[in-house]
């Protein structure tokens, strides 16, 4: 099967994609910003720095498409069963109070919204009573997402590990390396308001001070 880069990232959402690099570039952060803890006491060992930051985004890349491929069935299989119990459901108020227990709409029972509602909880009574459940099965778009979340965690390492082979000095390397995971935060946050309808730049302040946050969370209790 011949899967180019472009189609691979096509079928995973871009919001999805993005939270990705987020959790990659944070993972990053961690490793890089804690080995600032030992430095004044051991001395930075790159090689093994480089080598720890890779493998942990590549492990967690793993982690994160087996979880992903997991999600993706588990939320297939909750729609099959909804719609197994509307279908035994005893009588037609039962069926529509599955239906609504599972798309809750706020308002007074005498307001518009619920009115609408309700058209919409027998409209789709009716679906499911002239339509019969099929299991669906992963797909390759899903396991072409799963290899983008592998790829997109794993990649976000060699923006950490760059510096160090380009900088022969490890304390100065190790600054730049920090300094362009900070900056990649940044332009994640100001990416993800194009999506999310925010204000770029106030979006991107927010995920910075957000992933510092949680880095600093994370090397506080041993990474």
């Amino acid at each position: 099967m011949n899967i180019s880069p472009g189609s691979i990232f096509a079928d995973l959402d871009p919001g999805d994609a993005l939270g990705e690099v987020l959790f990659g570039l944070i993972m990053a952060l961690t490793w890089t910003v804690g080995s600032r803890l030992v430095l004044g006491e051991e001395g930075l060992d790159v090689r093994d720095l480089v080598v720890a930051t890779i493998g942990c985004n590549v492990a967690w890349g793993i982690i994160d498409a087996v979880l992903f491929i997991l999600g993706t069935t588990f939320y297939r299989s909750r729609r099959l069963r909804l719609f197994r119990q509307i279908r035994a459901a005893r009588d037609e108020a039962t069926a529509l109070t599955v239906i609504a227990k599972e798309f809750p709409v706020e308002g007074s029972p005498l307001s518009a919204e619920a009115a609408d509602a309700e058209a919409l909880y027998r409209s789709m009574l009716a679906l499911t009573r002239r339509a019969e459940p099929v299991k669906l099965s992963l797909t390759k778009a899903d396991l072409r997402a799963a290899v983008a979340i592998f790829l997109l965690v794993s990649a976000t390492a060699l923006p950490a590990v760059i510096p160090f082979f380009l900088i022969d000095n490890a304390d100065r390397a190790l600054r730049a390396s920090n300094l362009f995971l900070v900056v990649l935060l940044f332009v994640t946050g100001y990416a993800w308001a194009g999506f999310s309808g925010g204000r770029p730049f106030y979006a991107g302040m927010a995920m910075t001070c957000l992933g510092l946050f949680l880095v600093a969370i994370a090397v506080a209790l041993g990474g």
